[in-house]
């Protein structure tokens, strides 16, 4: 097999949920060796998020975000496990935790400590809102979107804000996370000094609002709910057809003239109330309403070609399984078949070779290395695991295979 760009990193991960396993899981893809570190018992929170589950009874949410993952158990308020963790931590290259801010000094396992064990180390800490002021807040993408000014920006009407429907700050986030990573392994390479990264959800969030944040730092303007339309862009927005919604994201003069012409409107192109887009947002409101007049006679499948094929930007409201046909119609890989059901793929399909991004899909049980075991941990099992590891933990634990419902359940099935 040819080597991922990261291969020879190592991982230790100590996060948890959405952003930090995030990361993690992207370096894995590009080759890294991630260790991921969980609770006895009980692994990672998101590992019940359910329904729904998957076929070993784990739940989707999980695995959406911790494939190519090995994954030990520590206890890490049991002074030996905390040294375990120093040792593996020893060996590696980056560790990611996301606890609230003190935690992993509390635990033995903060920066400072880390790096007398690994002088090159990157650590990268991920929190809710910083170290400083906000340190002792949890860090939540729901509390995020809300504090941080997204959703009094996301919804239809005026005082109804919205979240976003999937935990985006904390994507965005994770994504932060990897570029601070990779930069920090740049500096490594060149002066052989591991240094500190840190991120955090509320910082990312605001960045990430870039034109409605410059908006306001640069004019004043605090922006408001405006359904799907755009502030600055017009028409950007959907229509209601014959039957569903369609997106036209229309961007500069010639988009719109082709627009109009291709419904049949061909005088607003000369309109001087339509000239320009600063004109066109003027008088969005007159606009769309003779847009949206003519998209009511077809539905969005006959505007989606239409519009296609003369190079206005468009394209219906998608479900969640449309999406994903629709990608694959169009050649994406964007899905990895695993048994019994598929997975998502990474992203990023590196071109140049040798290198190489993985496509390997498995997702870790508790303390396996084999991705089709699922460990339940139990005192025995850990006193088991710790007289055979005691000279030289790689990633070993004591292993006991159990089914759906002992998995969901605890209980140890021989």
């Amino acid at each position: 097999m040819i080597a991922g760009a990261l291969d020879g990193i190592t991982v230790v991960d100590f996060s948890r949920v959405l952003a930090g396993p995030y990361a993690t899981m992207m370096l894995g893809d590009f080759g890294a060796d991630v260790i991921k570190i969980e609770r006895p018992g009980v692994g990672d929170d998101t590992r019940e998020w359910g329904p729904p589950y998957d076929a070993d009874g784990v739940a989707t949410y999980f695995n959406s975000v911790n494939r190519n993952k090995r994954s030990v158990v520590l206890d890490l308020t049991d002074p030996a496990d905390v040294a375990r963790a120093r040792e593996l931590v020893s060996g590696a290259d980056i560790v990611v935790e996301n606890f609230r801010p003190g935690t992993m000094e509390k635990l033995g396992l903060g920066y400072d400590t880390l790096r007398e064990v690994k002088p090159d180390l990157i650590y990268c800490a991920i929190t809710g809102f910083g170290q400083d002021g906000g340190a002792a807040l949890p860090g939540y993408d729901l509390l995020v979107q809300a504090v941080g000014g997204l959703m009094s920006i996301t919804g239809t009407e005026p005082g109804d804000p919205t979240k976003v429907g999937v935990a985006m700050v904390d994507v965005l986030t994770g994504m932060h996370a990897i570029t601070g990573i990779l930069v920090a392994l740049a500096h490594r390479d060149r002066t052989g000094q591991g240094q500190r990264v840190d991120t955090n959800l509320l910082s990312v969030l605001l960045s990430s609002m870039v034109n409605q944040a410059s908006g306001f730092l640069g004019a004043g303007s605090v922006p408001t709910i405006m359904g799907n339309r755009h502030p600055s862009i017009a028409p950007y927005q959907t229509f209601n057809t014959a039957d569903r919604p369609i997106a036209v994201a229309v961007g500069n003069d010639k988009q719109f003239r082709l627009l109009v012409t291709a419904l049949g409107l061909d005088r607003l192109a000369d309109d001087e109330r339509f000239t320009s887009n600063a004109l066109r947002v003027r008088h969005r409101d007159e606009l769309c309403a003779l847009l949206e007049a003519e998209f009511s006679n077809h539905g969005a499948d006959h505007w989606y070609g239409v519009l296609t094929a003369v190079g206005v930007p468009a394209g219906p409201i998608n479900d969640m399984a449309e999406a994903f046909a629709f990608a694959e119609k169009l050649g994406l890989a964007v899905t990895v078949p695993v048994p019994g059901s598929s997975t998502l793929r990474s992203p990023i399909p590196c071109r140049c070779r040798p290198r190489r991004c993985s496509t390997a899909v498995h997702h870790p049980g508790w303390g396996s290395t084999c991705p089709t075991d699922h460990v339940v941990w139990s005192r025995h099992a850990r006193a088991a695991a710790t007289n055979s590891s005691r000279t030289g933990l790689s990633v070993v634990a004591f292993q006991m295979s159990v089914t759906r419902e002992g998995l969901r359940s605890g209980r140890l099935m021989p």
